[in-house]
């Protein structure tokens, strides 16, 4: 493992716990800090490899209840592992079908077994153990395979959550004993809720266990930001400072930059994908809806700052017909820039940080998030 994997600070902030790095993988390096985008399915939603490529991603998610349903692990297996499967050359990471423990809690029952889902396409009985998940994950193939955890809701009472905390320490120990390649890395998740003691005892605990990266979980599930950044904050101290530190579910500007400065190197959010379906455009931290008239004669790049494709072709105008249409290149076109958008933000964190201007430049993100009623809908500040 220690050959596969390694993480190599490379600089730090003089003011914060920001840190540069070089997460090493067998499928390459990633850079950190990053922003990882999310292919669920083995693909990130309307992009090609070729696209995703020119973004500027690293490392890229897949999921693995999902992929379990469709097209399964074992043909999955045969086509030669994710990677080949989908044509990515690059890092991957497998999320453990944790998380929808948390968004499918309809149709689904936790015991210390597992967790028995229903499933949405057929109705039939799925049954995702710790051991369960594993096996799939070393299946796929990604490079980083997480834990099997319990991502609680919020809000949750304090006693359902040291329930739950433990129960994810217990599932943790037994993924470590399913685990069966050393060419994938074991992340696990440290959950905990909105209580920092909880919190901080969960990281201590697994930090102990030396496993090569930790991911935090259970945020972004309705708690408010200020929350999040308070969780964060009292965890990462308790992680290894040589481990790479994973942030799930999170890919706003703010949270972003508030949690690198915190210690954190990784995160993945569906918000630049899910928002171009909508027909809205990250631009350098506002959101801009596409579909609004004031566009419909504006024949300038989205930013002439942005590298991407879609800045150095295409103006406002095209892309407000495009929506107006319904054409599917815009779903496309929009998702390769907001990919690149929020990639570029982690990129010039990272480069602040080599510089150790971090606190200079993102002195405005590093702020608490400001009150967004007053905010004009288009221009929500992400």
């Amino acid at each position: 493992m220690a050959q596969a994997f390694s993480f190599d600070c490379k600089a730090r902030c003089s003011h914060t716990q920001a840190r540069a790095g070089v997460f090493q993988t067998p499928h390459g390096p990633v850079h950190t800090p990053r922003f990882m985008p999310v292919g669920t399915l083995a693909n990130v939603k309307t992009v090609t490899p070729d696209q995703l490529q020119g973004t500027g991603a690293e490392m890229v998610l897949a999921n693995t209840y999902h992929l379990h349903l469709q097209p399964g692990e074992d043909l999955i297996a045969e086509a030669g592992g994710v990677h080949r499967f989908m044509g990515w050359h690059g890092p991957m990471l497998t999320d453990s079908g944790g998380f929808q423990v948390f968004s499918l809690s309809q149709i689904r029952t936790i015991t210390e077994a597992g967790v028995t889902f229903k499933s949405p396409r057929d109705g039939s009985m799925i049954h995702l153990s710790p051991e369960k998940s594993i096996e799939i994950q070393n299946h796929l193939g990604a490079d980083v395979i997480m834990a099997f955890d319990e991502c609680p809701p919020y809000p949750a009472e304090r006693d359902a959550i040291i329930a739950s905390t433990e129960r994810t320490y217990r599932w943790l120990k037994r993924c470590i004993e399913a685990h069966q390649r050393p060419d994938q890395a074991l992340f696990g998740i440290v959950q905990g809720g909105v209580y920092p003691d909880l919190r901080q005892e969960a990281a201590t605990a697994l930090a102990e266990l030396d496993l090569p990266g930790y991911a935090i979980g259970g945020v972004s599930v309705g708690e408010p930001p200020e929350l999040i950044a308070r969780i964060v904050a009292a965890t990462t101290p308790c992680l290894p400072e040589h481990k790479p530190r994973y942030l799930m579910g999170v890919g706003t500007y703010r949270e972003m930059a508030q949690s690198i400065a915190a210690g954190v190197d990784l995160f993945d959010c569906v918000i630049p994908t899910r928002l171009a379906r909508h027909g809205s455009a990250l631009v350098q931290g506002d959101r801009w809806n596409l579909k609004n008239a004031r566009f419909r004669r504006d024949h300038t790049p989205l930013d002439d700052t942005c590298p991407c494709y879609t800045c150095q072709h295409f103006s406002r105008a095209y892309l407000c017909h495009l929506l107006h249409a319904k054409e599917i290149l815009a779903y496309t076109l929009l998702s390769i820039h907001n990919i690149t958008e929020l990639i570029r933000f982690t990129q010039r964190i990272r480069e602040a940080i080599l510089a150790d201007r971090f606190t200079t430049e993102f002195a405005e993100w590093l702020k608490p998030a400001p009150l967004t009623s007053e905010v004009p809908p288009e221009h929500v500040t992400m």
